[in-house]
């Protein structure tokens, strides 16, 4: 496989994206022989989700559009990253026990730390933000005898996990 592989698509703020952008990273890591039911993949589809929807929900009309990017560096590492052109950086929200929202961000770090990854926040040059989630790449692709199973937990204790964050 090659030493850097990358795949982009830029998508209107509209809620019908959210989809768009999880079927164009899950195809992307399936190309690059992530199979479609490895944990890995299932993760990378939340993670992608809950940002999109960020990108969409809170930009307040502001960003037009969002871009995903998915990068796999030498079969070690995939960055995902989604981007919009408005300033304002997330911000964590106190999770309150009926709240319906506001605990995407709290996820998307807690499934990151999960599977040994890390999430980075960084302005763009034009003004905007890119949110970026860095996770390493399954051996299982490359030498499947040495495959590591990642644990993704139910939501269920997802939220309960977020709830006694500091």
């Amino acid at each position: 496989m090659a030493d850097h592989l990358e795949a982009s698509v830029t998508l209107p703020s509209d809620p019908a994206s959210v989809s768009a952008a999880r079927a164009h990273v899950a195809s992307a890591l399936a190309e690059w022989g992530l199979p479609p039911d490895a944990e890995l993949c299932d993760t990378v589809r939340l993670i992608v989700s809950e940002l999109a929807t960020n990108a969409v929900q809170h930009t307040f009309g502001q960003s037009p559009t969002f871009t995903v990017d998915v990068v796999l560096v030498r079969d070690e590492r995939v960055h995902i990253g989604v981007t919009d052109s408005h300033p304002r950086f997330p911000k964590r929200l106190p999770a309150a026990v009926q709240q319906d929202n506001g605990r995407g961000l709290v996820i998307i770090r807690w499934l990151t730390a999960e599977c040994g990854g890390r999430l980075r926040i960084r302005p763009t040059r034009e003004g905007g933000k890119t949110v970026a989630v860095e996770l390493p790449w399954p051996a299982a692709t490359v030498q499947p005898a040495t495959v590591q199973p990642v644990t993704v937990q139910p939501p269920e204790t997802v939220i309960a996990a977020a709830q006694q964050e500091p």
